[in-house]
């Protein structure tokens, strides 16, 4: 593929990046034909025209290997491939801190998964009560989210690195029944609060020889008490799986719940977007804390039958490098946070690491700028596929698929199955954005299988994400004539200046297109004559000097970019960006220190941030 120069790749050039060049497919695809290989979703107008959510419920077997379980997500998971013969298939490679590999087939899957469910039963604990995990990313808490799914329990994993506060919210909000942990989390983070939390009546130790009181447990001494065997419970479609907490810029987190049927998308994005084949090895790097880490590093890939990859260590570019090449991973699922550092690195990873297994690099968590899905091009052999959703919608919703072009910027086109528009609110109306490349609020129209179905104990907040027959995402994006859809930025980060309304990732990644610019996030300040001005915050690649002339340098880059009234008029740099723990770059946060506001909740922000 030929390669453009970085201003023929600017998001400038055209609206929205229209102008831009694309990259086309057609190599890409004869390279899979010579390998005997095509994608899973060969066409995406056929597959739109074609898809029928029945067709993925036929595919999983539901109603014919699992009459009995049904939609059971922890069953389809697991106890599906040992029936279908399948079991000795490696399900789980975890590699531990110091490299070592442990190795789960689906057989033992479905065993530990068997067990855990038999110990919340032994305990007591009901259908639709909730189990959360405190856990790094350890064979355990796989064990207990399929074992809570098959209990038909609602598994609810929490991050790790959260703090004492947003732990007790967490568990005090979902009414947590049991929590799984490690005594080194315990003792830091729950001990103390426990006496504030009177729903929680056991804490299970993963690594705790002994029992410590009547409800402070050893998981490894009951489980060996447990049968390996166990009969899962009939599930129905709507039956609740998984609550997931979710920030606003304000107020306390949201717990969206979902449900089994979200598996219809967990499977069918594994194979259209992910194109996942049951040989696959595949590597998904988000902790299971976030949704993405829980649909895409858990469920997605055990419902394919895939081995699904998990590190236990934080991000560390030659380590994620030696893994991609030594486990030879085909498919690889990350964050926009961890392409840009890895982008810092100087030289071609393909020069010293034998990448030759790796055939899709996607990314999701922000938007993905040109300049990196470039980069991944030119670095890994393979451009980057970005593509959408949020904890919400419980699966991805639009993306780039293999067998369509890529237009580097672009979220991509909806996924089959699922209708996405763009809006204009009015009062209690909504109106169609049918002009081109014209902003409007993304939305979807409701029914895809993995909605959320409730955010937990606030229905008036539920009510008010649906508007005139249409899911209000709170995203602001544009269409182009071909139907691929422009990140623009979330509605309120959205900047007013001079008459003009700038989304914060267009400047950004116009910023970013400079070869000093390693990471780059914008606010609106306010302005007594503009109204907001744009003040971007730069973090400089290494070995660069954040100096006054590189300052005046980017903002006349920025105006040869963008134009005088949309680039930065302020420039500051910075050693980091806010981010949560996720990835998310924190604007508002930003924002507030720019202006002296209160902060808000920083439970994810990413420590040191």
């Amino acid at each position: 593929m030929s390669q453009p120069t970085a201003a023929d790749r600017s998001p400038a050039n055209g609206p929205m990046g229209t102008g831009c060049q694309r990259i086309d497919k057609t190599e890409l695809l004869q390279r899979m034909r010579q390998a005997g290989r095509l994608p899973q979703l060969p066409d995406y107008e056929s597959a739109l025209a074609g898809f029928d959510w029945k067709r993925c419920q036929r595919e999983l077997g539901i109603g014919e290997l699992h009459s009995s379980s049904g939609w059971n997500l922890g069953a389809l998971a697991t106890d599906r491939w040992v029936q279908a013969g399948r079991g000795e298939r490696i399900g789980l490679r975890f590699i531990d801190g110091s490299e070592r590999v442990l190795e789960f087939n689906y057989r033992q899957l479905a065993t530990e998964s068997a067990r855990f469910a038999n110990l919340l039963v032994h305990f007591g604990i009901g259908e639709g009560e909730r189990v959360f995990s405190l856990l790094g990313r350890t064979p355990g808490l796989y064990f207990a989210a399929l074992g809570t799914l098959k209990r038909k329990a609602v598994f609810c994993p929490l991050f790790s690195q959260f703090g004492p506060d947003p732990i007790k919210q967490r568990l005090e909000r979902g009414a947590a029944r049991v929590l799984v942990t490690s005594v080194e989390l315990f003792e830091r983070k729950v001990a103390a609060q426990w006496d504030r939390l009177p729903e929680l009546k056991f804490v299970f130790l993963i690594d705790s020889a002994d029992d410590r009181d009547v409800r402070t447990l050893s998981l490894s001494k009951w489980l060996e008490r447990m049968e390996n065997e166990f009969e899962v419970p009939s599930t129905g479609a709507e039956d609740p799986a998984l609550l997931h907490f979710t920030s606003g810029t304000t107020g306390a987190p949201k717990g969206a719940l979902h449900v089994h049927q979200a598996g219809l998308v967990h499977y069918a994005t594994g194979r259209q977007v992910l194109d996942l084949g049951e040989d696959d090895v595949f590597w998904c790097t988000a902790d299971p804390g976030w949704v993405t880490g829980t649909s895409y590093g858990i469920l997605a890939p055990l419902l394919i039958g895939v081995t699904n990859l998990v590190d236990e260590a934080e991000f560390d570019a030659q380590r994620w490098y030696r893994i991609l090449a030594a486990q030879r991973v085909n498919v690889w699922y990350t964050a926009p946070t961890a392409i840009r550092r890895l982008m810092r690195i100087p030289g071609k990873p393909t020069e010293h690491y034998d990448l030759s297994a790796l055939r899709l690099v996607t990314s999701v968590g922000e938007p993905l700028n040109a300049e990196a899905v470039w980069w991944g091009l030119e670095a890994l052999g393979h451009p980057i596929h970005d593509n959408w959703w949020q904890t919400e919608t419980g699966g991805i919703m639009i993306a780039n698929y293999l067998a369509m072009e890529i237009r580097p910027g672009s979220m991509g086109r909806p996924l089959p199955g699922v209708e996405a528009a763009l809006i204009r609110r009015s009062g209690d109306r909504v109106e169609l954005v049918t002009e081109v490349d014209v902003e409007g609020e993304l939305a979807l129209r409701p029914g895809w299988p993995s909605m959320f179905r409730g955010y937990l104990n606030d229905d008036a907040r539920y009510q008010k994400c649906f508007q005139g027959g249409w899911y209000l995402s709170g995203d602001l994006a544009r269409r182009d004539a071909a139907g691929y859809y422009w990140f623009v930025g979330r509605a309120d980060d959205i900047i007013k200046t001079s008459g003009h309304m700038v989304g914060p990732f267009e400047v950004e990644s116009a910023l970013m297109e400079h070869p000093a610019v390693a990471e780059a996030a914008v606010i609106g300040k306010p302005d007594p004559l503009i109204g907001q001005l744009v003040k971007a915050f730069v973090v400089v690649r290494p070995g660069v000097k954040a100096n006054l002339e590189l300052q005046r340098e980017l903002i006349g880059f920025g105006r040869s970019r963008l134009g005088a009234a949309v680039a930065p008029k302020e420039l500051t740099f910075v050693e980091a960006l806010p981010k949560t723990r996720s990835g998310k770059i924190l604007r508002r946060l930003l924002q507030a220190r720019e202006l002296g506001l209160p902060e808000g909740d920083l439970s994810t922000l990413e420590e040191g941030a």
